[in-house]
């Protein structure tokens, strides 16, 4: 049975409710001191914190506090419009109309008579198709924005690099050359002692930068968000600390004067009382 929520019937309330939004910004940036003093700039980090909250609802399966974050973002894309249309130089029907046009033309496997039969497929198409887009001067990794943190950059570049034809053809030689890129950060940062001079700790950070860059490979042939992954990582290890922090301070043990021991004996407790295992 088809969600009610997908049904052609719900576009007159999602035009509404666009139609709504547009409006009610209107009146906020017309008689708003604070809306009234918002610049493409003022809002680009507050969009970037808004950004970091839907992913964090995503990554908590919480969808009611997902919707609240989606509205967040959806208002900041059509301030951005909005005070694009106050300097003349498009307005949110422009914008959409140019995404909608995009889409179309990247996907001439629905809209044209291009075969595309698997993922992989229409990615290579869309990494093409970008290249021949007037504008789109920096060639393959071009369009890889280079404020993106490094763990996402490097996905990117990988991806694009793949889009072009450049890839490994099995996870096994992947899997390979991680080995391979761990020996040589061991070999150069002495096997566990620290770097013997200023080269060769240079030496150790470069090759350190090329096993990063490899797992990241790795991952994106297992299926695996690198990002996703080590968030989820830095969320499993801040649970268990702060049950640790607890234990103890229940305990009337103040955390610097525990052993590693009996900080081991909270963080075992820790992962018995987690209900999914990570």
């Amino acid at each position: 049975m088809e969600n009610s929520l997908l049904t052609a019937a719900r576009r007159p309330d999602q035009l509404a409710a666009f139609g709504r939004l547009l409006d009610v910004l209107d009146r906020l940036r017309q008689e708003c001191p604070w809306d009234k003093k918002q610049t493409l700039e003022s809002l680009r980090h507050l969009t970037i914190e808004e950004t970091y909250e839907i992913s964090d609802a995503i990554l908590r399966h919480d969808l009611p506090d997902l919707k609240k974050e989606l509205g967040d973002v959806m208002l900041h894309l059509t301030f951005y419009a909005r005070i694009a249309a106050e300097q003349g130089a498009f307005d949110i029907a422009d914008v959409l109309n140019a995404q909608c046009e995009k889409l179309i033309y990247r996907h001439p496997h629905i809209y044209g008579d291009v075969k595309a039969d698997d993922e992989a497929a229409v990615k290579r198409n869309w990494e093409q198709l970008k290249l021949r887009e007037k504008g789109n001067t920096g060639g393959v990794l071009g369009g890889v924005p280079t404020s993106l943190p490094a763990l996402v950059k490097a996905m990117r570049i990988q991806e694009k690099a793949r889009g072009a034809g450049f890839d490994w053809e099995d996870p096994a030689q992947v899997w390979l050359k991680v080995q391979e890129e761990l020996a040589e950060f061991g070999a150069e940062y002495g096997h566990g002692q620290p770097p013997a001079d200023e080269a060769q700790a240079t030496r150790a950070t470069q090759e350190f930068g090329d096993l990063l860059f490899s797992l990241v490979n790795f991952a994106r042939f297992a299926g695996i968000n690198p990002e996703e992954a080590l968030e989820r990582t830095n969320r499993k290890f801040i649970r268990r600390f702060q049950y640790l922090e607890t234990a103890a301070l229940q305990a009337g043990q103040a955390l610097p004067d525990l052993t590693l021991v009996q900080m081991d004996t909270y963080w075992n407790e820790a992962k018995q009382s987690e209900t999914t295992p990570s």
